[in-house]
């Protein structure tokens, strides 16, 4: 299959690009930078110069790909309203190129979306008041699709997709514990947390462009950890102690109201409809494993963490 890729040389792509070359497929990555293009070509995928704002580039991609995989996400939190048109605007152009042709369409999510408080399945509603709430419309976008003859589906991505070189949520808190010299957690720490390993997420995207049925929403998952059990690691590898701070006080201990609110959610979600749909098992490092034995407190990772959060 010759695949278009959004999203290729971000965080996540690359893991993705290599999986879908190592299955024996071709990959046509869109690259807005020489940079990115130089990063797509590294993996052995061929670049596609434009952007997400550029929508003729984009059908251009769709339409000579034999599948897509939709990864990138412009825009800024700061503005989400103008987030949820670029994300709309960019898989509609997508979604258009594909009507008709029973190609695969995936894009990518979340399982922020989904109601806090409860396991959240697959087969669960996105919540409109939820934290993500601006990625439903794209959600929505998408699978609209899979009633005009595309084989489109959903991947939402658990918060906290863990590798090398990961300058998401946890690096934030180790951030956060080497300036204050204290690992916290909010409350009494035991509200839990989806991760998945990074290359695991890589094979749930190559199997749903393979095989996942038009309309599906799948879960990519691998455990539930807590964030007390995330802070106790962290504090363990750095010699620190733990504390519990409230939700005000680790939004001046992490240097961001908004990961404060992130951290203090509890929202599990499975992703059991997704492994025995797709035969998906995932299999790599735990994230408190993956704490132990990666680069994690590599000085530069806080450094990265910095650069993305303060």
């Amino acid at each position: 299959m010759n695949v278009f890729v959004t999203g290729g040389s971000g965080q996540t792509g690359p893991a993705v690009v290599t999986e879908l070359i190592r299955a024996g497929h071709t990959v046509i990555g869109l690259a807005r930078s020489d940079a990115a293009a130089a990063r797509l070509e590294s993996l052995g995928a061929t670049p596609h110069r434009g952007s997400l704002d550029d929508l003729d580039s984009l059908r251009r991609g769709a339409e000579a790909a034999d599948g897509v995989l939709h990864m990138a996400q412009g825009g800024s939190y700061a503005d989400p309203d103008d987030l949820i048109r670029r994300d709309c605007e960019a898989i509609d152009a997508l979604g258009q190129a594909l009507v008709r042709t029973g190609k695969p369409f995936v894009s990518t999510s979340g399982t922020l979306v989904l109601k806090a408080d409860q396991v959240s399945t697959e087969l669960d509603p996105a919540d409109p008041h939820s934290v993500a709430y601006f990625r439903i419309p794209g959600e929505q976008t998408c699978l609209g699709f899979a009633d005009r003859g595309v084989r489109a589906s959903v991947v939402r991505l658990a918060p906290t997709v863990h590798g090398p070189r990961d300058h998401g949520f946890v690096p934030a808190l180790i951030a956060g514990a080497r300036r204050a010299g204290v690992s916290a957690y909010l409350g009494d720490g035991m509200n839990r947390w989806p991760a998945v390993h990074r290359d695991d997420a890589a094979v749930l995207f190559r199997l749903a462009l393979e095989k996942a049925p038009a309309g599906s929403m799948l879960h990519g998952v691998g455990e539930i950890v807590t964030i007390k059990s995330v802070a106790e690691k962290i504090a363990q590898l750095l010699d620190i102690r733990t504390a519990s701070l409230t939700v005000e006080e680790a939004a001046e201990h992490l240097g961001n109201p908004f990961l404060a609110r992130f951290f203090s959610l509890d929202v599990p979600a499975s992703s059991t409809h997704t492994q025995q749909l797709l035969g998906w098992t995932p299999h790599h490092a735990t994230l408190l494993e993956d704490l132990e034995t990666g680069d994690y407190f590599a000085p530069e990772a806080s450094d990265r963490a910095e650069a993305v959060w303060r």
